[in-house]
């Protein structure tokens, strides 16, 4: 079954629910900041578990201690569809478990 594009309204109302989260052209980004490099590599793996278990990908960037994320569905054409969102409340999950911000 094809996943369908989500509406503008409905991503601004979901980003409204996923404090950092934003609009970024054809995709939703989010940056994290850690305490060390160390705990910004081990987010990237867990985020790397989840998406595997999800078979969603987004690109992902590790920087010295921070985290970023850009995502959209490629299959539905590169668009932000609600495959995004799930990855995204995903990550804040573990997200907080990292004590990132």
């Amino acid at each position: 079954m094809a996943v369908e594009p989500l509406s503008q309204k409905e991503i601004e109302d979901r980003l409204a629910e996923l404090p950092g989260w934003s609009l970024d052209g054809d995709r939703i980004a989010r940056s994290y900041r850690l305490g060390s490099h160390f705990a910004a590599t081990a987010m990237v793996v867990h985020i790397a578990q989840v998406q595997d278990e999800l078979d969603h990908h987004s690109d992902l960037t590790l920087g010295y201690n921070t985290v970023s994320l850009t995502v959209n569905t490629h299959s539905a054409g590169g668009v932000v569809t609600g495959k995004d969102f799930e990855l995204a409340r995903r990550v804040e999950d573990l997200a907080a478990g990292h004590g990132a911000h």
